[in-house]
């Protein structure tokens, strides 16, 4: 006979965690598809267009284009077998649906080398346009904040109108900052397997299993892409691969972690995404002490620093990964307490 135990294993944790292993599978399949992919159409980044680059040989891009396969794959597969009663709210398929349009527009980028000012815009596009994928109370916006933050018994102020500007422009900045930390092998695939399997354990506690779901197999898919990813790496990502990873967690965290931690909502970004955040702080905060624009490429970026100090690329992935597992668990230790203390 199955004992209690037994049959509460992984309770809340099987769908996401089959999601994660379908979406590794699939992205892992895909990837030298890809790859051959990605050299015929000539999408391939020179080592030698400036000094920025770490890696010696020309190597193809469009991993995102993998990644996204996996997490659809999944998402589409798992979802109505755990979830048979109305498996695909609105915001799910708003999510697959814009996250496949940043896909394509990033491997466009990765060929025609868009703009600044048009990364920026689509980007702030596909902020205001996933807030209209609302259904059964569930609406990708960050619709106001506790004041003062962290504290149980703070005020509500609601943001209203501001609502929407507020939630793009977040968008746009965890979208962005998964793009500019992309920079050595491995580091951003790995960053957001981190945060998805955070949000995930966040999501499943509170008791959001579709969102637990869905964070769980981008996770998966930035693990099965890692396979061809890290050192010494045989594909990239490229500027899809990144911002539709920045994108859909940047989504997950509002529509989850931010909803049911709103009391510290503050700390959701500041901890899930805190590695490639600081990052994008601090090269702004030097590149306008140095006098060039905030948009200029260089090497100040945390991983070009660790290599400087003659780390190596792997260690220098590591010791990034380790800074991210540690502000997760913090995150999740936070969030579980704050929900034990209010029950």
């Amino acid at each position: 006979m199955q004992t209690l135990a037994e049959s509460q294993l992984l309770e809340g944790y099987r769908f996401p965690l089959l999601a994660g292993a379908v979406a590794c599978i699939i992205s892992m399949l895909l990837t030298p598809l890809i790859k051959t992919l990605a050299f015929k159409f000539g999408a391939v980044d020179d080592p030698k267009r400036d000094d920025r680059r770490v890696h010696k040989e020309p190597l193809p891009r469009w991993g995102g284009i993998a990644i996204y396969g996996g997490f659809v794959a999944a998402v589409l597969g798992v979802l109505p077998f755990a979830y048979p009663i109305q498996p695909f709210p609105l915001y799910v398929w708003g999510m697959l649906g814009i996250g496949g349009l940043v896909v394509i527009v990033g491997a466009l980028d990765d060929l025609h080398q868009f703009s600044a000012k048009i990364q920026l815009l689509f980007l702030i596009l596909a902020g205001f346009g996933i807030q209209f994928f609302a259904s059964e109370g569930k609406v990708i916006q960050i619709q106001g904040l506790s004041w003062p933050p962290l504290g149980g018994n703070g005020e509500w102020i609601d943001f209203g109108m501001w609502a929407l500007p507020i939630t793009a422009l977040y968008i746009f900045i965890v979208s962005k900052t998964m793009d500019t930390i992309d920079g050595i092998d491995g580091l951003a695939s790995g960053i957001a397997a981190i945060a998805g399997g955070a949000l995930s354990i966040i999501a499943t506690y509170e008791g959001q299993p579709r969102v637990a779901l869905l964070a769980a197999a981008l996770a998966g898919a930035s693990l099965g892409f890692i396979r061809h990813n890290y050192n010494p790496a045989k594909i990239i990502m490229g500027t899809g691969g990144a911002q539709l990873l920045g994108f859909t967690l940047a989504a997950l965290s509002i529509v989850g972690a931010m909803k049911t931690a709103a009391a510290m909502a503050i700390l959701v970004p500041l901890l899930v995404f805190g590695v490639p955040l600081f990052d994008a702080v601090q090269v702004v905060i030097r590149r306008k002490m140095s006098g060039v624009p905030i948009t200029q490429a260089d090497k100040r970026h945390i991983h070009h620093q660790l290599l400087a100090r003659g780390l190596s690329q792997r260690q220098a992935v590591w010791v990034l990964y380790g800074i991210a597992i540690v502000l997760c668990a913090l995150l999740v230790l936070a969030v579980r307490s704050n929900s034990t203390g209010s029950g």
